[in-house]
């Protein structure tokens, strides 16, 4: 038999409290790391204003760096300021009910509490920057935002999933001046297409643990 240090006697009462501790977050975890916050597809909240992908990406044609202005060159994509929203409504539907949250966070700078569609659990490390200069569109991870009134969660954003275009990223490749659209479609040999992009901009995804959780 192993000899225990005499202090591990004390451990004795504690040992059904560390137990249920530990079931408690366990529970936790899998209760989060599943939840439509952070994998189910299909997953798409009400925003406390009603604004319209379909309207502003679709039908007017507005650039998703148009809002989203960090996509490119930060970790994160940016959640757009009344800021930028006035630069059009100061006269596009200036006095509408449903854009009443917008001008009182441009008067006295209290953001609009936005809901997160596409969140993923804290100890996943995702950088837009790094998939956006290499031709990774946008359409790939959020699909058609295009035609949605309603973002929606289109993929389940799980390890197996980011895993499998890591391993074969050509399918999701496309000119870095494409990145954003969200019609365009390869012409000729597809494949052929995506091995040559991803020999040009140099894409070669690692999948060590390490890339994704730091």
């Amino acid at each position: 038999m192993i000899p225990f240090p005499p202090w591990t006697a004390r451990l004795g009462p504690l040992l059904p409290a560390i137990a249920t501790g530990a079931l408690v977050y366990l529970v936790g975890l899998f209760w989060y790391g599943a939840s439509p916050q952070a994998l189910d597809v299909g997953y798409a909240p009400k925003q406390p204003v009603p604004y319209s992908h379909a309207l502003h990406a679709g039908e007017l044609g507005i650039d998703c760096r148009y809002c989203h202005n960090t996509v490119d060159v930060a970790a994160r994509a940016a959640i757009p300021s009344a800021e930028t929203c006035m630069n059009c409504h100061k006269r596009i539907k200036a006095t509408s009910d449903k854009l009443a949250l917008i001008r009182e966070s441009y008067e006295t700078g209290r953001a609009v509490q936005w809901t997160r569609v596409h969140d993923l659990p804290d100890y996943v490390y995702f950088n837009h920057s790094a998939h956006v200069t290499r031709g990774v569109g946008c359409v790939s991870c959020h699909g058609r935002v295009d035609t949605m009134d309603v973002v929606r969660q289109v993929q389940p954003l799980s390890m197996g999933w980011c895993l499998e275009c890591h391993r074969n990223p050509e399918p999701n490749l496309r000119p870095l001046d494409q990145v954003t659209s969200m019609t365009w479609a390869p012409h000729g040999d597809a494949k052929e297409l995506g091995e040559r992009l991803a020999q040009d901009n140099h894409v070669n995804p690692p999948t060590d643990c390490s890339t994704c959780h730091r």
